[in-house]
């Protein structure tokens, strides 16, 4: 292998980028948009939920019940109204994502030591929301039926709210949430959104740069020159995983200081391991490269090998335990997991080498399978 093709395969294949100013002002754009767009259009964080109520009752204890979502910073309130049909339309219509209807004889029932149901109609289009919605009603309902219970035993045994209160809940559960305190969705997102762009745009640079050459005839004199298969292959891919590492850096200082994503680990090992995770996007559109003959062809099927992978197999959305079996066998048989692993255990957790090695390893062995593919299919005669 000679290192002086090698350097100029890369400074050719340089010089063809920097010709086409598109493609370059593209490759370094497009991953900064996608994590703008994403960064801010993607939220799990279920919020200023819009609701109204119907109250039949109408009296202090339904009016002090009601206050008890008027004032949750998850519930947008909308308004009091007498008219059931006209919140179900406001409903079907997204005015509303919720309503609730207190019953008539509320405060009457309470007070006679009777139970009093209160109606509670969610969406249930998006059921995670829907889901998530439903457990925030039923903390609020909750704690109201505690506090009235604890003020009824202290009326009845003569002693402090407090007192009654611990002994109607003898056992207290103190919830600590690790890493991410908050509970905010884009802390958590943010950072896998690196995986997400890098898992799409190094194959598409990298195959769209090859399959040009096929298109334009130039792939002839690589087959005509001494530069060997490893050597072409070596300095046609370098320039987009330089590039593609740039890129990598504009999304972490995006993640961390525009969207306050905590980065509690090494970045030099957050480097090393995006290095190795882009080698291997960059073998697949490698692989891609040398399998179709015209851009169409690349784009189209670098979308299918990169976008439903990253969005559906790599723990973005849905954790990895969640999903069924055979889909976690395809997680684990792809990239985008174990990078993702990587990814939240840097920003979040603040572990390294020592905790992640093995995922490390398991895409060195990827990118090195990828390019060994990439170099047994390409061949320097033309396909007849």
């Amino acid at each position: 292998m000679n290192l002086y093709r090698i350097q100029a395969v890369i400074s050719k294949e340089w010089r063809e980028i920097v010709r086409d100013r598109l493609f370059l002002t593209l490759a370094f754009v497009v991953p900064a948009m996608l994590m703008l767009l994403f960064g801010y259009g993607l939220s799990l964080d279920v919020e200023d939920i819009p609701f109204a109520i119907v109250d039949h009752d109408n009296t202090q204890l339904s009016r002090d019940y009601a206050s008890r979502y008027t004032s949750s910073r998850y519930f947008d309130f909308k308004g009091y109204s007498q008219d059931e049909s006209l919140l179900s339309k406001k409903l079907s219509t997204n005015e509303l994502r919720a309503y609730i209807v207190i019953p008539e004889n509320f405060e009457k029932n309470l007070m006679a030591g009777k139970p009093a149901a209160v109606q509670s109609i969610l969406d249930g289009t998006f059921p995670a929301r829907a889901a998530t919605s439903k457990g925030y009603i039923t903390a609020i309902n909750t704690a109201y039926s505690s506090e009235l219970l604890a003020s009824y035993l202290s009326k009845a045994k003569g002693v402090s709210a407090e007192i009654a209160a611990e002994a109607l809940a003898p056992v207290s559960v103190s919830v600590r949430y690790l890493y991410n305190q908050s509970l905010l969705s884009t802390w958590s997102i943010a950072p896998k959104l690196i995986m997400v762009i890098l898992m799409v745009s190094p194959p598409f640079l990298t195959a769209l740069g090859v399959v040009r050459e096929k298109e334009r005839g130039s792939i002839y004199n690589i087959y005509a020159s001494t530069v060997s298969r490893a050597e072409f292959l070596i300095g046609k891919i370098t320039p987009y995983v330089l590039m593609s590492v740039v890129n990598a850096i504009i999304l972490w200082v995006l993640a961390t200081f525009l969207f306050g994503a905590p980065f509690k680990g090494d970045f030099l090992f957050f480097l090393l391991a995006t290095c190795i995770y882009v080698m291997c996007t960059t073998g697949i559109g490698l692989v891609i490269s040398v399998l179709v003959e015209t851009q169409v062809a690349a784009m189209v099927v670098t979308a299918i090998a990169t976008v439903v992978p990253a969005a559906l197999y790599s723990g973005v959305l849905v954790p990895i335990p969640s999903l069924s079996g055979q889909a976690q066998i395809i997680a684990h048989a792809l990239p985008a997991m174990y990078y993702t692993n990587i990814l939240t255990g840097t920003f979040l957790k603040g572990t390294g080498m020592a905790d992640l090695w093995q995922d490390v390893l398991i895409l060195t062995l990827y990118a090195a399978g990828l390019f060994l593919v990439g170099y047994s299919l390409f061949s320097k005669r033309p396909r007849s």
